[in-house]
């Protein structure tokens, strides 16, 4: 077999090389961008993961406090117990620091026991600069900076941020702790200089050899709302972190895949339909046909093996490329703005590697199995084979769409729709599978209108007659055009739900906060009197502030976000999904997201038991109503400002809405603020002030960003399509040659022949194009309404871009049928009217 292999193929791949290039570079795309996500995901998980680990430790159980901070009394009392070899307190503070230059650099600040803290996490150990005391370990000014901090806080001399208020510090050494830019100091130097006396955030613990963690919990008999935390329970949170969107973003890129197996199918189809009489010839001199099957999928394999190579290693220049440009998350944000160095590994390596080779090997079953169905005395006459009944394709197409919407109701796999994904693909191939027989339908109805007129007769009745050979040609474009619709429409209405929730929860013109991320709240904020300060700025017509928590309700899981607001009419201020429910006597409204709905099972109508270990003596947390929030995919709950000012005890504000008098302008109410502050508290280049338009701009530039990689791997998937547009329709106009030449004799001239290939081609576009729109407004309902609440534990409004899809149709449309045309132009020659002279 490869002695024939090597003459027979490598005949054809030599003498038609774009045909070869055109299945290469197919499969060769598809592994690039599979691979490139991967190992984008990857090298950023585990870059992450590294710095996570690398200032949190390796201990071997962490202590938490659900809400705030935890006694640092329980410090002695934990570390005299005898199966505790060490307890080390942790203090664990985000917040600004300004360097000489003036710039605000956002840092995490950790206080540690220099004593203790190298038996847990030998990374936050201090290097004393040369010139620093041998005490500056305990110094209440020092600091000590890790390589990301020394980058971007040049000097020795720095300042951070408290309130609106910038503390000195004094840079005394390095820390070896990778990641983004960290302060290490003395844990009681941290606690006076952030106002945090007597509050520690962690206590980690080294455990002797044997201990029972539930015993050690007994025993110690500790507060019940305290989180024991693991190492590994620590890993699943931060995997959890972005699997979502990893996951989505690998199944997008293996599109460009599973289109370009369309595409090796159609290259394939080209040769076996243009090499039917060598096939037929070898099978009269002895081959058998299970052996010419397995010649073609011998020529299959070979180039995805081709592809697949040059595909990794394409990939791996994307991945590099992608990771300097875009950061770690390809602009999702999970992963702050770092910029990992790729990590390969074998297994990565040879799984994409074999799957592209699989697509390949996929995409040449079925010329592989009409070879094998080959009659080689029918072939040697220029006679096609039977096809497939029609009516079988229809039966086996409804089954598969019955089993696709059923794959549809499951629930997600571990947190991914693994059911809803593998639906999508059963739609597409079921749809596929039904497009002869429904060709066959439609085209029924045109054929008195065509009776009259002789080119579109032919052109409809053989589109007609053969609807098989119309299913080959529009494979590709069906499968590329049903995928790029469906994003479009999940693209397109989930930006307009995010536009009508900014709508919503931005009803004020100005908005003045102290912080870009809710993880400083506690460090960085506005304290009453700036507050009131800010209410008696001319121009104001109300000030209403907001105040952001973060919760750990779970240690399996993020964070969750409690925000307090003035909700005056709920149904107003929040974007909720139902009329809010009346809360009971002596309880607390709550208004859970739609993602905390779905991982702590929190419903309208019930009281949320887990938040009420966040206060103390806190009274029952009704659940008045759900609401949408885009922002905070791992859940967030609202209460009145005045109820979580009154449980907590704590009346700052990170965010102040601003609302104007009708004859404000904007410009002279903002230097006015500034002004404000820098005159009683010194904080005017501490703030952010930002109007509600350009908030909702730079969060609509942050979504698109987000999706500027599925964009991109649309564009890839609906031009692998087309091509595949070109191959099929070529290979059905080099196998018709014949047909050509017989025409030629019976009178049509050439450019009748050329209209009579582009009308087919129309024909066959505009049915794929009816298919491709009809399976991807299915595979969009299936996107919205599944994998995205699976996903990302949120739902959308489906919007439907009719422009965009009508004008990407008329765009295939005109592609197909252009390409018909320039087919025919190599068919419709002189030869043909010899070709007639070969079954002579």
């Amino acid at each position: 077999m490869w002695p024939l292999l090597k003459t027979f193929s490598w005949q054809e791949i030599t003498h038609h090389p774009w045909r070869t290039a055109v299945a290469v570079l197919a499969v060769m795309l598809g592994v690039a961008l599979a691979y490139a996500v991967h190992l984008i995901n990857a090298s950023a998980l585990a870059e992450f993961g590294s710095a996570a680990q690398a200032v949190s430790g390796r201990p071997d159980v962490s202590l938490r406090a659900r809400q705030g901070s935890l006694p640092d009394t329980l410090l002695d009392r934990v570390a005299a117990h005898p199966q505790v070899a060490v307890a080390s307190p942790l203090l664990e503070l985000s917040t600004y620091a300004q360097g000489a230059a003036g710039e605000r650099v956002p840092v995490r600040v950790l206080g540690v026991d220099a004593l203790t803290v190298g038996r847990i996490n030998p990374s936050l150990v201090a290097r004393p600069a040369e010139a620093a005391g041998r005490l500056d370990v305990f110094a209440p000014d020092a600091v000590f900076l890790n390589p990301a901090a020394r980058q971007k806080l040049v000097g020795l001399a720095l300042q951070v941020q408290q309130g609106l208020t910038l503390h000195p510090l004094r840079v005394a050494g390095s820390v070896a702790a990778p990641g983004a830019p960290l302060l290490v100091m003395d844990v009681a130097a941290a606690q006076e200089r952030f106002d945090r006396l007597g509050q520690l955030s962690a206590i980690d613990l080294r455990l002797r050899p044997g201990t029972d963690v539930t015993m050690l919990q007994r025993e110690l008999a500790l507060d019940t709302d305290l989180l024991w935390q693991t190492p590994d329970a620590a890993d699943e949170r931060l995997d959890r972190l972005s699997r979502a969107y990893r996951v989505n973003l690998t199944v997008l890129a293996l599109v460009a895949l599973f289109t370009g197996a369309f595409l090796v199918y159609s290259v394939l189809s080209l040769g076996v339909a243009k090499r039917q009489p060598q096939f037929a010839l070898l099978g009269v001199l002895g081959l058998g046909a299970a052996q010419r099957q397995r010649l073609v999928l011998m020529e299959s394999l070979l180039l995805g093996a081709v592809g697949s190579l040059l595909g990794l290693a394409l990939g791996s220049g994307l991945a590099a490329l992608a990771l300097r440009v875009l950061g770690g998350d390809l602009g999702g944000g999970y992963f702050g703005s770092q910029a990992p160095a790729l990590r390969w590994t074998a297994g990565a390596l040879l799984g994409y590697g074999l799957l592209g080779v699989a697509a390949a090997g996929l995409g040449g079953w079925w010329p592989a199995q009409a070879v094998r169905r080959l009659a080689p005395a029918v072939a040697l006459k220029g006679l096609m084979a039977s096809a497939p009944r029609a009516r079988q394709g229809l039966l086996r197409g409804a089954l598969l769409l019955v089993l696709a919407a059923g794959l549809a109701l499951l629930p997600p796999l571990g947190g991914v729709p693994l059911a809803a994904y593998a639906s999508v693909g059963l739609l597409l191939l079921g749809g596929i599978a039904m497009l002869p027989g429904l060709a066959r339908w439609a085209l029924r109805g045109l054929a008195p209108w065509a009776a009259q007129h002789a080119l579109p007769l032919l052109a409809l009745e053989r589109a007609r007659r053969l609807p098989e050979v119309a299913a080959v040609a529009t494979g590709g474009v069906v499968a590329s055009l049903a995928l790029s619709v469906a994003l479009t429409v999940m693209v397109a209405s989930f930006r307009d739900s995010v536009t009508q929730w900014l709508d919503v929860v931005l009803p004020a013109p100005l908005y003045v906060r102290t912080a870009q991320s809710s993880g400083a709240g506690d460090t960085v904020f506005f304290e009453p009197a700036a507050v009131d300060a800010i209410r008696q700025v001319p121009g104001v017509a109300r000030a209403e502030g907001l105040r952001v928590l973060q919760i750990q309700l779970d240690s399996n899981l993020p964070a969750v976000a409690l925000v307090g607001r003035r909700l005056s009419d709920p149904a107003r201020d929040l974007p909720l999904l139902q009329p809010p429910l009346p809360a009971p006597p002596d309880h607390v409204a709550i208004y859970v997201s739609e993602a905390l709905q779905a991982l702590y099972g929190a419903q309208p109508g019930q009281v949320f038991a887990p938040l009420a270990g966040a206060f103390t003596r806190a009274p029952p947390f009704f659940v008045a109503g759900v609401w949408r929030d885009y922002a905070r995919q791992h859940g967030s709950l609202v209460m009145d400002l005045d109820a979580l000012q009154r449980l907590s005890g704590d009346d700052r504000l990170n965010d102040i809405a601003l609302n104007l008098d009708s004859q404000a302008s904007s410009a002279a109410v903002q230097q006015a603020v500034r002004d404000t502050l820098k005159q009683h508290h010194g904080g005017q280049d501490l703030i952010e002030i930002a109007s509600a338009e350009a908030i909702r701009a730079r969060s609509l530039g942050i979504f698109d960003r987000s999706f500027a990689v599925t964009y991109w791997l649309q564009a890839v998937a609906i031009t692998i399509g087309l091509f595949g547009v070109a191959a099929s329709f070529s290979a059905q106009v080099l196998a018709r040659r014949r047909e050509f030449g017989l025409l030629a004799h019976l009178g049509l001239t050439r450019p009748q022949v050329l209209r009579l290939v582009a009308a087919e081609g129309l024909v066959w576009t505009v049915l794929g194009t009816l298919a491709g729109l009809a399976l991807g407004l299915g595979v969009s309902l299936i996107l919205v309404f599944v994998v995205n609440p699976q996903s990302f534990h949120w739902t959308m409004d489906l919007a439907l871009p009719w422009p965009r899809l009508i004008a990407l149709c008329a765009a295939v449309v005109a592609s197909g049928t252009l390409t018909a045309w320039l087919a025919a132009r190599a068919a419709a020659s002189a030869d043909v009217v010899r070709a007639v002279r070969e079954d002579w």
